[in-house]
This record gives structure tokens, C-alpha cells and sequence, in this order.
């Protein structure tokens, strides 16, 4: 696989991207969306990966990102430059939507150099950790479902220094509303693992429930954990993750009213094949999302307890956007996902975008 970075800005004035034939998101009040982020420089960092899935950035700023398929860790330097394979993750068994997922750097990666992988090996989907200067990759939590798909995949260090995990339900629907399955859920771990003090229930590892698939996770400036969701066939969900929170799949999709205060409710929702949100990241107060089979970036401001009226932009231009993470440096970092079979493929695909917000 061929990978090369370019130093060539590819200036695209982004105010009015996404309209004429670009379908509507809706708020909880149902308003229509248009335009999108303030309009910045859009720069390819990368080009030619194969179905990068993972993005992490390293404290100096140099960013990690795993590829799904052939089981690599790249380091892309942060002052520019080609990226590097830095180590092949053990044990990965890529076929559907599985393979090495997300990626997450230690909070005290100065001190223990460690890297957080989740990914699907022969038996299940797992979470393991490793040093990029080699020795021995350790399992930290295994036996999560795995299948073909739904097999989540976003992992990510909160303010509380806690790793979550989102995971999807395996295609056994039933496994969301099982408090002792991993399967359809957000857990919250310790580094080492083990279930997180101060976890809804003690001793278990599940931080919210009923969940579908499960591959966007972020923080707002006020600690507050938002995470994105895949729907059926009628509704994605943004939420706002409460503790011992359920969100209602399989019985709920979308906006499925309280049912005597059983289900959480979505703040936003998309038709289907508008969206497919799989990254998420928050940038003030934004919220940004990678659209797959939407093909295009969703961008909504918080607003208190709520979000307001989303914007879509980059509609169509990159095909499958997969991962979008906020930078050191405070720019988006976007990844492409048109080489997983699903997409079509552009000349330079897979890429890795760079996008300034204001």
C-alpha cells in the first residue's frame, strides 16, 4: 500500500456546501438543516490508506491511525510527513465491518507509553493495550460479541481518566437489554480493564444500555459524554450518555417517548441514509459527525441540555466520512472510509483530512 501526504491546501469555501440536493437532519423540534461549519482550508494530510478506522493523537501532536483491515498502527509526524507503520496489532480478524477498530492514547502515555487498541479477533471483539517501541501486547477486556456487523468499536479515554467503550449488539438484538451482556453498550474501565469504581452497578462494567451499534464517543467542555448511534431502518440517534441510562434498542428507535421513564430519548436524529454516524468530536461547543452511507459531516451546536439545528457540509465530496477527531492544534481531523467495500473508491483513497473550524 502506497501512503503519501501532501503540502497542497485544497481551499474549499464551505459556506452554502451541502445544499441543492442535500437532505434535511432534524432537531428535536424537527427544523431543517442547511450550510455548515464556518469556512476554513481543507488540506489531505493522507492519502492512499487502507480503511483507516482508528485516530488518536499522541502528546506532541504526531496522530496514530489504525488500519481495519491489515491490522497497522501509522504515526503521522505532526509537522507533516508520509506516515509510518509503527506496529502490527496481534490477533486481528478482519472480515466484515471487523478488523482493528479505535484507538486511544493513555492519559499517562509520558509515564507508561502505552496505546489502547479495540479490535476483533478470532473468538470475539476485545480491548488491548501495547508500547509502539515493541514488547508484549496485553488483552485488558475480551468477550465482547463479535458478527459481521455491529461490532462497535469506538474506545476513548473521559475526563475521569476512565477508558469507555462503545459496542454494537452483534446482530443478537436481544443482548442491548441484558445488563450481564458486553454486547449494545457503553462501558466504563478502568486502564487495567476491570469494571470502574462508581459504575451504575458495581462490579459491572456496563455504564449505559440499549444500544445498537455504538461508534461515536466525546466530551463537552463540561464532561459531559455524548455518543453516536447506528439505526435500522429508520432513525440515527445523537445522545447524551447518563449513567445506567437505557436508550431503549431494540424495543425503541429514535424518539420512542419515555415509556414511563424506562427509555432515554435521542437529542437527534437522522434518517438512515442521511447519516450512518460513526465519529463523533466537539470542538467548543459543536458537535461533529463522520457520516458513512450520508457522505458528508454533520455539524450541531449544544445548547444547554439540547442540540440545536444540525448543518451538513463536505456532501458527496469525499464519499464515506468514518472518523472525525478534534486535533491538539484545534482543527478536524476527518477520516474516509471508500475502500471497505462499501464506497466508491477515489484517486488518493483512503484519506485523512485536516479541516480549520471557527
Amino acid at each position: 500500500m502506497r501512503y503519501t501526504a501532501t503540502t497542497a491546501l485544497l481551499v474549499l469555501f464551505l459556506a452554502g456546501c451541502g445544499g441543492g440536493g442535500d437532505a434535511a437532519g432534524t432537531s428535536p423540534a424537527g427544523s431543517p438543516s442547511a450550510g455548515g461549519p464556518p469556512a476554513g482550508a481543507l488540506q489531505d494530510v493522507a492519502t492512499g490508506l487502507d480503511v483507516p478506522w482508528g485516530l488518536a493523537f499522541l502528546p506532541g501532536g504526531d496522530a496514530l491511525v489504525a488500519e481495519r483491515d491489515s491490522g497497522k498502527v501509522l504515526r503521522l509526524p505532526a509537522g507533516g510527513g508520509d506516515p509510518a507503520e509503527v506496529r502490527t496489532v496481534e490477533g486481528v480478524s478482519a472480515s466484515g465491518e471487523g478488523g482493528l477498530l479505535g484507538l486511544a492514547v493513555s492519559p499517562a502515555f509520558p509515564d507508561d507509553r502505552l496505546v489502547y487498541a479495540y479490535l476483533t479477533a478470532e473468538s470475539d471483539n476485545r480491548i488491548v493495550r501495547f508500547r509502539l517501541d515493541g514488547g508484549d501486547q496485553q488483552v485488558v477486556f475480551d468477550g465482547i460479541a463479535k458478527a459481521g456487523v455491529h461490532n462497535g468499536g469506538r474506545i476513548a479515554f473521559g475526563p475521569d481518566g476512565m477508558l469507555y467503550v462503545g459496542t454494537g449488539d452483534a446482530g443478537d438484538t436481544e443482548s442491548s437489554q441484558d445488563p450481564d451482556s458486553p454486547n449494545g453498550k457503553i462501558l466504563r474501565l478502568t486502564p487495567d480493564g476491570d469494571p470502574a469504581p462508581g459504575n451504575p452497578v458495581a462490579g459491572s462494567p456496563v455504564y449505559s444500555l440499549g444500544h445498537r451499534n455504538v461508534q461515536g464517543l466525546a466530551w463537552d467542555g463540561e464532561d459531559r459524554l455524548f455518543a453516536t448511534e447506528f439505526g435500522q431502518n429508520e432513525l440515527d440517534e445523537v445522545n447524551l450518555i447518563r449513567p445506567g441510562a437505557n436508550y431503549g434498542w431494540l424495543e425503541v428507535e429514535g424518539d420512542g417517548g419515555t415509556d414511563g421513564g424506562r427509555f432515554t430519548n435521542p437529542l437527534l436524529t437522522w434518517t438512515t441514509d442521511e447519516a450512518s454516524p460513526s465519529g463523533m468530536a466537539i470542538i467548543g461547543d459543536t458537535v461533529h459527525v463522520a457520516a458513512l452511507r450520508g457522505e458528508r459531516l454533520w455539524s450541531a451546536p449544544i445548547e444547554g441540555d439540547r442540540l440545536g439545528t444540525p448543518t451538513a457540509t463536505l456532501t458527496g465530496e469525499y464519499g464515506r466520512l468514518r472518523t472525525v477527531e478534534a486535533a491538539p492544534d484545534g482543527t478536524l481531523w476527518i477520516t474516509t472510509s471508500n475502500t471497505d467495500g462499501r464506497g466508491d473508491v477515489r484517486d488518493g483513497d483512503d484519506r485523512i483530512l485536516r479541516l480549520p473550524v471557527g
